[in-house]
């Protein structure tokens, strides 16, 4: 892994670890076009794992208001059935990734082979990378050496991410727009056909269930090594990784759209976005009854709610910072954005809390106690984000 610094003038190549963007040549990459909106978006959707989401339950002790309440419980996985803002966090991130595809759509399939070589490997690399990472973010192991195979959680929220956005890259790179479109119908289609009518061996079709759905036989089935918390479905199984394809390439489609509708004005295509974002989520609470969104099974339904909500978030982003040119304000997600495989990182391997204790603990006790938690999750927060804020100052980007 190589890491690109302004001080190093000898050496100016870096890995790409968190980057949605993809390696091509230096004509394509310098001609790239490049939304402002998408890095800020990037920074907010991880502003939310650094601690962001602690804010509202600390501001409710001060407080007391009810709505500080309400959000507090946004910023909470659902714990089965039912969709929260919390758990779009996921999803987002995965939109986004075809977000940049979309924007620098390439015909692999056109070039020489010489030429599509380097971006096949890098394709491979990337998912290898992703699914390695996403196992230390696991802790790997957990048991020392010698390492134990069957031991491994090898399923992660890296490696959906790169699965994601592996294939959708690959429907990128070789196939025209509709096609893209009619492949992306026929995967939700499937997969919901699967959910709903696929007879379960020894049990019924239909059930969305912990332990007597299809994605909890299949990852039984086929997963290797241990499922999250030794359940019978691990949240970021085998089978509930192919709709995650969708919300990259729904993602695709977005960027695309951007990008390819000259005609339109910039708030024609903001009213477009937001369209198709609401009539997402329109026929994701008509089909709930029928299929529960749900993020473990990552159903159909949950597809549908969560790309409607990036949609509408991406809409939002782009109106403020790309058409209005609002950015000034953009600088503190941006920060958080360009570094993100290192924030998700550290979250599992570093221990903020302890660090920002032993900063902050003496300053905190001395302050009022309601206010107290509140200055406990802006410490936690501002330690990471100036971490960040000096690896940007320094040029210092960790991307896949």
């Amino acid at each position: 892994m190589a890491v690109l610094s302004t001080t190093d003038v000898n050496s100016k190549v870096a890995v790409r670890v968190n980057s949605t963007e993809h390696k091509g040549q230096t004509s394509t990459s310098l001609n790239k076009p490049r939304l402002k909106s998408l890095d800020a978006l990037r920074g907010f959707d991880m502003f939310w794992i650094i601690g962001g989401e602690g804010l509202f339950a600390a501001l409710f002790t001060l407080t007391g208001w009810a709505g500080w309440n309400i959000a507090s419980r946004q910023m909470q996985h659902s714990q089965w059935h039912g969709f929260t803002l919390y758990d779009l966090i996921f999803p987002l991130f995965i939109f986004l990734s075809g977000v940049a595809l979309g924007l620098s759509p390439k015909r692999l399939d056109q070039q020489a082979f010489a030429v599509a070589l380097p971006l096949y490997q890098h394709a491979c690399k990337r998912l290898i990378l992703l699914i390695a990472l996403g196992i230390l973010y696991n802790h790997g192991w957990g048991t020392g050496i010698p390492a134990d195979l069957d031991k491994i959680r090898y399923s992660s929220v890296l490696a959906r991410i790169g699965f994601a956005w592996f294939f959708a890259a690959m429907l990128v790179w070789h196939t025209r727009l509709s096609i893209q479109v009619i492949v992306s119908v026929s995967i939700i289609g499937l997969y919901t056909l699967a959910q709903l009518y696929l007879p379960v061996p020894g049990g019924q079709a239909g059930q969305f269930t912990l332990d007597a759905s299809i994605n909890t036989y299949v990852d039984g089935l086929l997963r290797p090594g241990i499922a999250y918390q030794d359940r019978p479905l691990d949240p970021e199984g085998i089978l509930s990784t192919v709709p995650a394809v969708i919300n990259a390439m729904v993602g695709v489609f977005a960027g695309q759209f951007i990008i390819r509708a000259h005609s339109r004005g910039d708030w024609a295509k903001v009213g477009v976005l937001i369209a198709c974002g609401v009539l997402l989520l329109v026929l994701a609470w008509l089909l709930e009854p029928m299929i529960p969104v749900n993020k473990d099974l990552w159903t159909t339904s949950f597809v549908l709610v969560t790309s409607g909500w990036s949609l509408l978030f991406l809409s939002l982003f782009y109106v403020i910072i790309d058409v209005l040119k609002w950015q000034k304000w953009t600088f503190v997600f941006v920060v958080i954005g360009t570094n993100a495989i290192i924030v998700y990182l550290g979250s599992s391997l570093i221990d903020w809390h302890y660090i920002s204790r032993s900063l902050f603990a003496g300053v905190i006790e001395a302050l009022p106690v309601s206010s107290q938690p509140l200055l406990v999750v802006i410490s936690f927060i501002s330690v990471q984000w100036l971490v960040l804020w000096y690896m940007y100052r320094r040029q210092i980007f960790i991307r896949i």
